[in-house]
């Protein structure tokens, strides 16, 4: 079973990592392999995503999301031919900090097929959890400034 997977601590708090992750518009500038996003993460939501420089679009469903911890978005062929899971976990670690999780399987009967013509995801991947950590970061230490001036 193909599977790509990235890990990453983040100085934030899970609320604001949730809350930089939802923000799908922020997306893109994480994946530069991302053209843009529609649709809003959501129980039972759907998102399509468009591929930069490409006609591709894949459209998912979210499946399952357990605000502040877990959102899971599923896509693929009928009747179960080949399927796509994404999973995106947000876990405490302590301190205030996140750890930040992003992985996808592959299943079904085309599978094997299918997942050889699937380009290398671990690089998007990584990019994707890095950009999160930036920008989840950057927003926690506005937030920590506008409290420092205020008092």
């Amino acid at each position: 079973m193909t599977t790509f997977e990235a890990r990453t601590d983040i100085a934030a708090t899970p609320s604001r990592v949730w809350d930089e992750l939802l923000d799908l518009t922020a997306w893109p500038s994480r994946d530069t392999s991302l053209g843009r996003l529609e649709g809003s993460l959501v129980p039972g939501g759907r998102v399509t995503i468009h591929v930069e420089g490409s006609s591709r679009a894949f459209r998912l469903r979210v499946v399952e999301l357990e605000p502040g911890r877990r959102v899971v978005l599923r896509g693929g062929m009928p009747l179960g031919l080949f399927s796509g899971t994404r999973h995106y976990t947000l876990e405490p670690s302590g301190d205030g900090r996140t750890t930040f999780t992003m992985a996808e399987t592959y299943a079904g009967l085309l599978s094997p097929l299918v997942t050889r013509s699937i380009p290398d995801m671990q690089p998007a991947f990584e990019a994707f959890a890095a950009g999160l950590r930036r920008d989840a970061e950057a927003a926690t230490s506005v937030a920590t400034h506008d409290r420092e001036d205020r008092a």
